[in-house]
């Protein structure tokens, strides 16, 4: 098994290796999918907003590099990685992957296809990485000025959005579902540029100079209520679920404390909650 799990590691890392010289910055991944590295803060009494300041290593796609020698020691450090991850928004492709999950009852494809045809836009040829539950990431490149934030279902049902501050499982990579691999006929491919009707609909919109927080209503309760009502097993997940969707209505900082009081109802600590709504917050391109 041990053998095994070094050779998962050296071909992750050929791999990672390989998209390094193709300007893609990349991290080592565990076979969850996640930062193969744990915090050097884990420990810490309380949040932190390091992004790898302290010259350690563990602060997840923050520790992204494109130098190999860099990337040898991040899976030197990291023996049990089987994957790798590759940075978004990060120059030069500043990669916009747009993931098409198979989720039951949705058809993210035709999702797609639909709000191709709605914005009058087409999605170029580009790099198309297979999941193993049979979805697609398709690889896009968006201009330096533009920030795309990250999002789960916000462009449609199925659709999540990995933009600055997030990555996509490289090609290759091997998890505890399966392996990570391009669609035939597309490997060769460089990143298409996102279309920009695309773009416009990914991008947030204009914020006011000085917008006036909205009430959290109805809306906010229901956020409330779907985190009160978490069992064991479901407490961190609906809590970062009710996060992002709270921080994409402009509602975030409203429901911070809210948010906060229901999680630390079900079981978790205060420290752990905010933790959650923190990684919400960056994932959907707000501060926390």
């Amino acid at each position: 098994m041990a053998t095994t799990d070094r050779q998962a590691t050296t071909l992750a890392l050929a791999h990672a290796l390989s998209a390094a010289e193709r300007g893609l910055a990349v991290i080592p991944l565990s076979r969850s999918k996640l930062p193969a590295l744990r915090s050097p803060h884990h420990d810490d009494p309380g949040p932190t907003s390091c992004h790898g300041e302290c010259g350690r290593f563990g602060h997840g796609v923050y520790d992204a590099s494109t130098d190999p020698a860099r990337i040898r020691e991040l899976f030197a450090a990291a023996p049990w990685a089987g994957g790798y991850g590759i940075a978004c928004g990060l120059p030069p492709h500043h990669l916009i992957g747009v993931d098409l999950d198979t989720k039951t009852g949705t058809d993210s494809s035709a999702a797609l296809r639909e709000l191709a045809l709605r914005h009058l836009f087409t999605i170029p040829e580009t790099v198309v990485v297979i999941t193993p539950s049979g979805g697609r990431h398709l690889w896009l490149t968006g201009p330096p000025d533009a920030v795309v934030p990250n999002s789960a279902g916000r462009l449609a049902p199925g659709i999540d959005i990995r933009g600055a501050g997030g990555y996509l499982v490289g090609p290759g990579s091997r998890t505890e579902h399966g392996v990570y691999a391009t669609a035939p006929g597309t490997g060769h491919l460089a990143p298409a540029a996102c279309p920009p009707a695309l773009l416009r609909l990914l991008l947030p919109p204009p914020r006011a100079a000085h917008p006036a927080p909205p009430p959290a209503g109805d809306h906010g309760r229901g956020l409330i209520h779907f985190v009160l009502t978490a069992h064991e097993g479901q407490r961190n997940t609906r809590l970062f679920w009710a996060a992002c969707r709270a921080y994409e209505n402009g509602i975030g900082p409203a429901l911070l404390a809210p948010l906060i009081e229901a999680a630390v109802g079900t079981g978790l600590t205060e420290l752990e909650a905010r933790a959650t709504i923190a990684s919400a917050a960056r994932m959907t391109g707000h501060r926390p």
